[in-house]
């Protein structure tokens, strides 16, 4: 692939960035009751998080969830892969 075309995705990718959203308490709050249900109950869920500029949302089950360190493993649907995530990164956690 030429160097023109790897200059111009990243541009265009950059341009595509969207910032973080910011949670209110309530939201923070009822994220974090979905996520401990979902945990003890081990019902699937739509799971959207921030990554490098992006809002990505996922289907699969929560596994382990760390307040105290900010991270929480999720079990993806698809390739069942184990994913270590903060729990910073979270924007929302819906059951399906």
């Amino acid at each position: 692939m030429p160097e023109q075309d790897i200059v111009l995705r990243e541009v265009i990718n950059k341009q595509l960035e969207v910032p973080q959203p910011l949670l209110t308490e309530e939201q923070m709050e009822q994220m974090n009751f979905t996520l401990i249900e979902a945990l003890h109950t081990n019902k699937q869920v739509y799971l959207t998080y921030y990554k490098r500029g992006q809002c990505i949302t996922e289907t699969g089950f929560i596994q382990f969830v760390d307040y105290l360190g900010d991270l929480f493993i999720f079990i993806d649907e698809v390739f069942e892969l184990k994913n270590k995530m903060r729990l910073s990164e979270l924007i929302d956690v819906r059951f399906i």
